[in-house]
């Protein structure tokens, strides 16, 4: 049973590799979001082809005895938003799929959500000052980010989702690749930058592996938006385990469902977690798991000390569940 963890590609070097060997992680999700700004002679979206880019970078990930098993890409504007070269761009990233295919590389986590996340402010704080990631509609509310204009109705996203994986699902599947689906975060379905929210509900998970059928179409398992959502979290895993649409699981507790939540430390939130581990396991799923957030700690030199919490305590629920 592994465990992932996000390397984002300004920190991807022997130093982070190293580190993550160290307390026990086995896979290594490689964040390009960022990539085109950092070095803009590797941006994707030109549609080149990046199979001996990723073979560099998975034998980088390998020399550190660990495993490439995921990329991570944002849905690019020109696709998410219908600009006009949306088809060249859902051209490009059937191309990126087949290089990461052609790489061997197992899956690409994505999301569809051009605005991005929304917050509210980290009050109060956490254990021993601990800085949760906190969203408060209420507060939310109150103070609204500048709207996308023109704005973007349901209806016109629901539209560009089906023209996306309609052309690209097909193109993954036949490159042996899985593509993940992260929700909206917060996941609440109505526009909350002026632009709709239509991965925010089960319901439109539900809808969207229907729009393209196929082992390809999966979700990446946020528990934490999931949890979010007020739905039951531990049916809610029974149900995609058991379809296998679970590409991996963003392992994560929180403190309260919408419309107002904290994301809080593993052992703190409203999830029993060996709990719903052992459902993951009965319905099937066999990872990998990764933490995704950590609060922040407001102790210097600790940045890297909530990974490593998250990454131990992990991998003792997993000797407990699955072995």
């Amino acid at each position: 049973m592994n465990i992932q963890d996000l390397v984002q590609w300004r920190e991807f070097n022997d130093e982070t590799l190293s580190f993550y060997k160290t307390i026990g992680v086995d896979m290594i999700c490689l964040d390009i979001r960022d990539m085109h700004n950092v070095d803009p002679t590797k941006d994707l979206r030109d549609g080149r082809d990046s199979t001996d880019f990723l073979l560099e970078c998975k034998e980088k990930v390998e020399s550190h005895g660990l495993v490439l098993n995921s990329m991570f890409m944002a849905g690019w504007d020109e696709i998410t938003l219908a600009a006009p070269d949306r088809e060249e761009k859902v051209g490009a990233w059937c191309n990126m799929l087949k290089c990461i295919g052609k790489a061997g590389i197992p899956a690409l986590g994505y999301n569809f959500k051009p605005r991005g996340n929304f917050r509210t402010a980290a009050v109060p704080p956490g254990r021993g000052g601990a800085k949760y990631s906190t969203f408060d509609y209420e507060v939310f509310s109150r103070n609204r980010p500048e709207q996308y204009s023109p704005s973007v109705s349901e209806e016109e996203m629901w539209e560009r989702m089906a023209y996306f994986l309609t052309r690209v699902i097909p193109v993954a599947e036949e490159a042996g690749v899985r593509m993940a689906l992260h929700p909206d975060d917060p996941p609440i379905p109505e526009p909350l930058g002026g632009v709709a929210q239509i991965v925010s509900s089960i319901d439109q998970y539900r809808k969207i592996f229907g729009l393209a059928p196929g082992r390809s179409n999966g979700m990446l398992f946020c528990q934490g938006c999931v949890t979010e959502m007020a739905v039951d979290t531990y049916e809610t895993i029974r149900e995609m385990a058991t379809l296998d649409k679970i590409v991996f699981v963003h392992f994560r507790n929180v403190r309260g469902a919408l419309p107002s939540f904290q994301e809080v430390f593993l052992d703190e939130g409203d999830i029993d977690m060996y709990r719903a581990m052992q459902i993951y396991k009965e319905a099937g799923f066999n990872g990998p798991y990764m933490m995704d957030h950590t609060p922040g700690f407001p102790q210097t030199r600790s940045d890297r000390a909530g990974r490593a919490y998250a990454v131990g305590y992990i991998r003792a629920l997993i000797q407990a569940v699955y072995r």
